[in-house]
């Protein structure tokens, strides 16, 4: 099967689950026409979706209608589901995601499996279970990420000067994992595009309340229960910790490269309200994180996005 952005792992938690934000994001993308309709379409409501929907006790439709209620984040969808269909205890949680996560591990689904790895041609790869045939199958590569692990969420926060290829760098790397993705520009008040868009360098008065919504979205997904990547320029260590939770789960990636490549990149823009002579102003402003993975943008998108699962295990 093709990767499709926006789709979880099946390893992924919302709350204390496996596979839910994943049956989640099958009924979003299929309700947004980007869900390829021959290979998940006849499952839907079935096979793992049923079973989810059987250990919750609420029933697919109802779940789908509530999924597609505005925009109701998944945590409280699940909450909804825990309400409608009775709470489940820890210990069932953890049971069930122990099954869940080893289905096809020397059980009845094991000879389906075989048949999946053959039909994908995947043999050769570390694949145990139906979780890791779906990880490979659409491009996450369960090894790397060490899916089995049940990790709490994480944000991957990406920083560096205009122009250094984080919005690009920050949505292929979203798309690949499912995680949801948020630009720095998304976060800034009007006043402050206008002042940018004219040519004079924002003040730190002008950056706090872009700062503190930028924290409070990284906060938010974490609360959720939810993975994604975020950009900031985030040049000084003051904006840094005022655009960081104190949750030990942000993970910062400094994009770098020299005045002159990136000063060339900025001026073959022209839909950025970016300025490439305020280029000057952030390469003086900024300061080095001692504490980020730090990647040269002469490098392909690609490549980056490669060094990055690699280097933080995603």
């Amino acid at each position: 099967m093709a990767h499709v952005p926006g789709l979880r792992s099946p390893y992924a938690k919302v709350g204390r689950l496996v596979y839910f934000g994943r049956m989640v994001d099958k009924i979003r993308l299929h309700a947004a026409g980007r869900l390829p309709v021959a290979d998940y379409t006849p499952n839907m409501g079935k096979a793992f979706d049923a079973r989810c929907c059987t250990f919750l006790r609420v029933n697919y439709d109802e779940l789908r209608a509530r999924a597609l209620i505005g925009d109701l984040s998944d945590l409280p969808l699940l909450t909804w589901a825990e309400q409608h269909g009775g709470a489940r205890t820890d210990e069932e949680c953890d049971v069930w995601n122990g099954f869940m996560a080893k289905r096809g591990w020397r059980d009845e689904v094991a000879e389906v499996l075989a048949r999946r790895i053959a039909e994908s041609r995947l043999e050769g790869r570390p694949v145990l279970t139906m979780f890791d045939y779906l990880d490979f199958d659409e491009g996450r590569f369960s090894t790397h990420s060490r899916p089995w692990e049940l990790r709490d969420p994480v944000v991957v926060l990406l920083m560096g000067v205009a122009g250094s290829g984080k919005t690009t760098v920050g949505t292929q790397l979203a798309a690949e994992l499912g995680w949801s993705f948020r630009d720095a520009d998304d976060f800034h008040p009007p006043e402050n595009i206008a002042k940018m868009g004219a040519g004079t360098p924002l003040t730190d008065d002008d950056r706090a309340p872009w700062l503190a919504a930028i924290r409070h979205h990284i906060a938010g997904t974490l609360a959720r229960g939810e993975s994604g990547v975020v950009t900031c320029s985030a040049l000084r260590e003051r904006y840094r910790t005022a655009a960081t939770p104190s949750t030990g789960r942000v993970r910062l990636v400094h994009l770098t490269g020299n005045f002159e490549l990136i000063h060339g990149r900025m001026q073959a823009r022209t839909d950025h309200f970016m300025k490439p002579e305020m280029l000057q102003s952030q390469f003086a402003a900024l300061e080095q994180p001692a504490d980020a993975l730090s990647l040269d943008v002469t490098r392909s998108p690609a490549d980056l996005v490669g060094e990055i699962r690699r280097d933080l295990a995603l």
